[in-house]
């Protein structure tokens, strides 16, 4: 049941504008919107529909083994970097995409975009390992880049394909543009256009264990280790939110609420902006925002808990 819906004036998102701020308009129900990160748990998702139809044999997979055109980086430590580090953001490898503002190639993931556009892939295993696979959590949009083309090797099909086929048809979602860096690759950390309404029948789906209105879309077990903390993922900061500390799953963040005296958990796909996908298994809900704080916090953790929250009975 659809409780509330509202849309609000904003800006349209614009890289190469003050503040990100483009065009100032009415937004409304049909517009698709950039969800920036939570593209990562759309994502997520579609490995965990590859695993389940055979296509990719795990988590515990040796990435390179769907990555043979880059074998000549097979080495130094990176041979240990699994298909499940790179999920949880574990593999190791150095990148820096928080500790300096969008928009200068000081940030590893900006750097892929303007400098890396011919091969992102080449660009992230480039880098030195600088911590053993799967021992430390770094925010690194550049492994879930990798993981669309472990998925593309594996599957034969790029993941706009994959995704709509798989996916978005499957919850009825027929409208979705996707980002692509300059040689084709679609940019997976942060590409994907799509309404809000779109956005819940994810979170729907994995509040319903995987299923879409009585279909199995992905399996339970999946959507169970999605939300569920992976080792040392634990006390993360999150620079542009008011979040506080934070875990991390499979592409997914984890915290805690507060709810009439008790905690409770709430699990959400995450995107830059204010742009979220909010799972609540605990009451039996699901929210959505979009937002345009491109160059300051969003408060939404403060909406939740002050407004939403307290209204439920």
């Amino acid at each position: 049941m659809l409780v509330l819906e509202e849309y609000f004036q904003g800006h349209k998102y614009q890289y190469d504008a003050p503040d990100y701020f483009g065009e100032y308009i009415q937004w409304n129900r049909e517009m698709l919107h950039p969800i920036m990160s939570c593209s990562k748990s759309f994502t997520s998702a579609c490995i965990g529909i590859a695993i389940d139809k055979g296509y990719i044999g795990g988590v515990q997979d040796n990435i390179f083994d769907y990555l043979p055109a880059y074998l000549q980086y097979k080495n130094g430590g990176k041979e240990g970097i699994t298909i499940e580090h790179l999920l949880t953001m574990t593999s190791g490898l150095a990148w820096d995409e928080w500790g300096d503002a969008h928009g200068t190639s000081a940030n590893d993931m900006d750097r892929l975009y303007f400098e890396c556009s011919d091969d992102p892939v080449k660009c992230v295993l480039e880098r030195a390992l600088i911590h053993p696979p799967g021992a430390t959590f770094t925010y690194a949009g550049g492994g879930v880049v990798m993981l669309r083309e472990i998925l593309r090797y594996a599957t034969g099909m790029d993941i706009d394909a994959f995704s709509r086929k798989y996916l978005f048809e499957r919850l009825g979602v027929d409208s979705i543009q996707w980002f692509q860096y300059n040689n084709g690759v679609y940019a997976t950390d942060s590409s994907i256009y799509i309404r809000p309404r779109d956005m819940l029948k994810l979170g729907v789906t994995y509040l319903d264990s995987g299923h879409w209105n009585g279909q199995g879309i992905l399996p339970a077990a999946w959507v169970e280790k999605s939300a569920e903390v992976y080792h040392n993922n634990t006390d993360i900061n999150i620079p542009i939110e008011d979040s506080g500390e934070n875990c991390y799953g499979y592409l997914w963040w984890i915290s805690k609420l507060d709810y009439k005296g008790k905690n409770i958990k709430m699990y959400r796909a995450n995107g830059w902006g204010g742009q979220t996908i909010m799972v609540f298994p605990e009451l039996d809900m699901v929210v959505v925002f979009t937002g345009g704080n491109y160059a300051s916090k969003s408060k939404l953790f403060k909406i939740i808990e002050r407004y939403l929250l307290p209204a439920l009975k």
